[in-house]
């Protein structure tokens, strides 16, 4: 790894080399500082962009590189208050369209609320970059930054929205198998210590151009460089590429015993908030869906399933005190002759409401349950909705608030131990672990995408189940209400997958796995170490300008 120090062959700091510099003099004229702070916010917009670019909707996650790289390069060496300028805007050039979709049907407010927020993130990291910039082996310690920086932005506030972390666009290449081995914190680090590896050769090559006409030693020591750092910015994915070779791969069936898992894809009447005013359609859809699926096995024409998974909300009406929904609902588990996973809204506890898988037994009826862990602020409850109203009404439109529950979400059914994860929960690293180190030996996501119509959400939420089943070497079942539902291979392969807002059917032979991977026996350590890895290389950079200043 190339040690880029601000001063190559020196222990001093210059500097920067780079557009609208000029080293080894005293000064910069105001102009050429204008010109590069002009430049340089060009290009962290442009980093931001090309995250976008990584993410589903666009599908380049080789592009993901480019915005650590991008704005390495932008805050390289510069003030931490230029830093968090840099940062703010390569924050708002990847959150604004990629989180776009949270604005569909409530208006800009919320949507731009929420992106600005997660900006404020990644300004706080391009401060903290612009300082640890100037220590050696500063590409390495820069991309535990972005590590750390995810690692808080997942949890707070209000638990956290981790949504658009870097290792969650890598959907394909050879990066995604870092997964496997340190889960999205390892995987969001390669992403990154790639770009900013790619920053430093950048950087070296811009120095060896310039010095191209020294003395012939010192020009060849340049090259020198440049060639090592281009030799490091390989590192990363061709050791990706080896961590494949003992990865399960993209067959459903290897590596223990399996189970028929039918998916049911019901749709809804419309897309949009109010896709559950007709509730009961709803219902009747996944109803009808389950019965044409029992037809379909009585002529031998699909397997008879071991259990049969709904989505989210596919019963908005509560089945414990609704007698007719739990008549429909009872009508489909015996016409197929299976357990049915109900995604469902139950009634209390108290004034709440819970957001409640039911696992519904031919003959028996309702049995086991799991009730949502983390309902999505904003969405399913509404904290200090008092304040808030005073900036959006729409928060009224979340009438009553969801529970959260506080059982992990592991369900034996038809002789299989189910992982269940509701819609976002499939984001959160903890409660993906939480199922696995419970026994699941496949990992099922219920979720319901209709209030997000036809946008890249549903997109960006598969590419989370697919990065999810390489970090834990599960199946990932996926039952949407209006898309996109799919079966996904231990090696993040999708075998299948349904549109959006149109009635599905999937039935797979699904192994039931019960080995670990790294990931899964490592748990939070390696985001916490390369936390760690960050924080020192901040306090480092802090002494050494307190030294500097005392000398």
């Amino acid at each position: 790894m190339p040690a880029v120090d601000g001063g190559p062959g020196t222990g001093t700091l210059e500097r920067p080399e780079g557009p609208g510099s000029s080293p080894g003099t005293a000064g910069t004229p105001v102009a050429d500082r204008r010109r590069s702070l002009l430049w340089r916010t060009l290009l962290a917009a442009a980093g931001g962009l090309a995250m976008v670019l990584a993410f589903p909707g666009y599908d380049l996650p080789a592009l993901a590189v480019l915005g650590p790289a991008a704005l390495a390069l932008a805050v390289h060496g510069q003030r931490v208050r230029t830093g968090l300028w840099l940062g703010l805007v390569t924050g708002l050039a990847f959150f604004v369209p990629l989180l776009s979709w949270t604005g569909v049907y409530v208006g800009s407010f919320p949507w731009l609320a929420l992106a600005v927020s997660q900006a404020l993130f990644l300004a706080l990291l391009g401060g903290l970059t612009a300082p640890v910039s100037r220590l050696p082996y500063w590409p390495l310690w820069t991309a535990a930054l972005w590590v750390a920086d995810e690692a808080v932005r997942g949890r707070f506030p209000f638990g956290g929205f981790p949504w658009g972390r870097l290792g969650l666009s890598q959907t394909d290449g050879p990066l995604l198998a870092f997964a496997a081995y340190g889960g999205v914190p390892l995987l969001s680090f390669a992403v990154a210590l790639t770009g900013t590896l790619l920053a430093a050769a950048v950087l070296a090559l811009a120095r060896a151009r310039r010095r191209a006409g020294d003395q012939a030693g010192e020009a060849r020591r340049a090259r020198g460089r440049v060639l090592r750092a281009g030799a490091a910015v390989l590192t990363v994915p061709l050791l990706g590429a080896l961590a494949w070779l003992p990865l399960p791969g993209a067959s459903l069936t290897d590596g223990g015993p399996t189970a028929t898992v039918a998916v049911i894809q019901g749709d809804v009447p419309r897309a949009g908030l109010d896709f559950n005013a007709q509730r009961r359609a709803v219902l009747d859809n996944h109803v009808q869906q389950t019965l044409q699926l029992a037809e379909a096995v009585a002529a031998g024409e699909e397997p008879q399933p071991d259990v049969v998974l709904w989505p989210e909300n596919s019963s908005d009406i509560d089945p414990y005190r609704n007698a007719d929904a739990a008549a429909q609902i009872q009508r489909a588990a015996d016409a197929v002759g299976a357990p049915v996973l109900v995604g469902a809204v139950v009634g209390g506890p108290q004034e709440f409401i819970s957001n409640t898988a039911i696992v519904w037994a031919p003959d028996e009826g309702p049995g086991a349950t799991y009730m949502k862990r983390h309902p999505v602020p904003f969405a399913e409850y509404v904290p200090f909705r008092d304040f808030f109203r005073f900036f959006s009404e729409k928060v009224d439109l979340v009438r009553r608030d969801f529970a959260a529950g506080d059982e992990v979400g592991v369900l034996d059914v038809g002789g299989m131990r189910l992982g269940d994860l509701i819609c976002f929960e499939v984001v959160y690293d903890g409660l993906v672990r939480d199922v696995v180190d419970g026994g699941a030996g496949m990992l099922v996501v219920q979720t319901n995408n209709a209030t997000f119509g036809y946008t890249d959400e549903s997109a960006q939420q598969l590419a989370m189940s697919r990065v999810r089943a390489v970090e834990h070497g599960r199946a990932v079942a996926i039952a949407a209400t209006s898309g996109i539902s799919a079966i996904v291979a231990p090696d993040g392969t999708v075998v299948r997958s349904s549109e959006l807002f149109e009635p599905a059917v999937f039935v797979a032979e699904i192994a039931q796995r019960d080995d670990r991977t790294v990931a899964q026996r490592l748990g939070a350590a390696p985001e916490w170490l390369l936390t760690a890895l960050a924080a020192g290389a901040v306090l480092e950079s802090l002494r050494r300008r307190r030294a500097g200043s005392a000398g």
